[in-house]
């Protein structure tokens, strides 16, 4: 085991499924393109620039018109096994970062999607045991292409899912023309990890928006885009229809977990909306939907484990995003060594917010750590 164990526990087993990798190909498909996402070139010296969110190229957007310095650690296999050194993390089920392969033409997605799937299982072999994967899908293609991918991913050693976001296939996950997609990924028990990426119009955020950053986006729009998305899953019926469906959520669910009763008690007294044979919310919460712990703070943790079950809450880090400001500014997130041995707060603030929520629960604790993981994704 690792050295990370401010735990009062020494053989846990440590499972992060929050873990974001660009693999080499993908990065050289980002520096081919000159529109959003792209990778920016910047003076000599200083590390290239990912622009990834909507407004991070707009010269008027100057807090985010620089967008994010890009090291090694984006899409180094190695640099992902230092930093879990570094942070006592045993396994990581990584996973393409947003925007995934949304943009691509749809006479490239099927091929692309093939040769990132097989990257990422060709990272998990060089680290055996330690690292799993949730595939990409073409999701610019055909439906008949999706499925195939789909179909494919068990095939490989090390794949337990598929990252997506929540475009669908342009018109949200609620749309019925996903459900071959589906009815492909409960019949091959893939998991689904939910993701945002698209946040809200920028107009909710205001005029001064530009002078706070990414904070309001990052922790306001990413979540709010969750909780819209899965909420349209479930009033559509997915979860009836496909009721073995697994979808694990960043984020803890966004604010689904504190507005589940209220989106329950919408539905039960709309005279408009009026289903018959559904499903309550709550049985979807805890029967088909997997939350992450990536919420830090103890009320996220413990609101994630109310609504889902504290067995079906797993610890994440969202690596490599949220590094320590001094590591982003010069993009390598290492110390004078190399090493990455500096503590990531965010990673800090994640275990501390795990280890308050169930200091009161025995067992509990070990569990979201890693023991859900294994079980829920069949890491063992």
């Amino acid at each position: 085991m690792h050295q990370l164990r401010n735990f009062a526990m020494s053989k846990v087993t440590i499972v992060d499924v929050h873990t974001h990798v660009y693999p080499p190909r993908y990065v050289s498909i980002l520096k081919s393109r000159t529109t959003v996402p792209y990778v920016r070139d910047t003076t000599p010296g200083q590390p290239s620039r990912l622009i990834i969110l909507p407004g991070e190229d707009s010269p008027s957007s100057h807090s985010t018109a620089a967008g994010r310095p890009i090291g090694p650690e984006y899409y180094d296999i190695n640099a992902k096994i230092a930093f879990m050194d570094t942070h006592g993390i045993d396994v990581s089920v990584i996973s393409l970062a947003n925007p995934w392969l949304d943009f691509l033409d749809p006479r490239e997605a099927a091929a692309v999607a093939r040769e990132i799937n097989y990257d990422l299982d060709s990272m998990c072999k060089t680290y055996p045991g330690r690292l799993f994967a949730f595939g990409a899908l073409p999701l610019s293609g055909t439906t008949d292409v999706i499925v195939n991918e789909i179909e494919r991913l068990p095939g490989y050693n090390y794949m337990r899912g598929v990252i997506m976001g929540t475009g669908g296939l342009g018109n949200g996950l609620d749309d019925l023309s996903l459900d071959p997609v589906y009815r492909a990924l409960e019949a091959n028990n893939m998991t689904i990890f939910l993701h945002p990426h698209y946040g809200l119009p920028k107009e909710v955020f205001g005029p001064r928006a530009a002078e706070y950053g990414h904070v309001l986006p990052l922790a306001l729009g990413f979540p709010l885009e969750t909780t819209v998305a899965v909420s349209r899953m479930i009033l559509s019926g997915v979860f009836d229809r496909f009721p073995k469906l697994q979808v694990l959520l960043a984020h803890s669910g966004g604010t689904l977990p504190f507005l589940a009763g209220r989106l329950e008690s919408c539905i039960a007294h709309d005279a408009h909306y009026r289903p018959e044979g559904r499903r309550s919310i709550w049985d979807v919460l805890k029967v088909n939907i997997m939350l992450d712990a990536v919420v830090y703070s103890e009320l996220g943790v413990r609101a994630a484990a109310a609504a889902s079950g504290g067995d079906r809450v797993l610890f994440g880090t969202d690596h490599p995003f949220f590094p320590p400001l001094e590591a982003e500014e010069d993009a390598k997130g290492e110390s004078a060594d190399g090493k990455q041995s500096e503590k990531w707060l965010s990673v800090t603030t994640n275990y501390k917010a795990i280890r308050d929520a169930f200091s009161d629960n025995n067992g509990q604790e070990e569990s979201v750590l890693g023991g859900n993981a294994i079980r829920l994704l069949r890491l063992a």
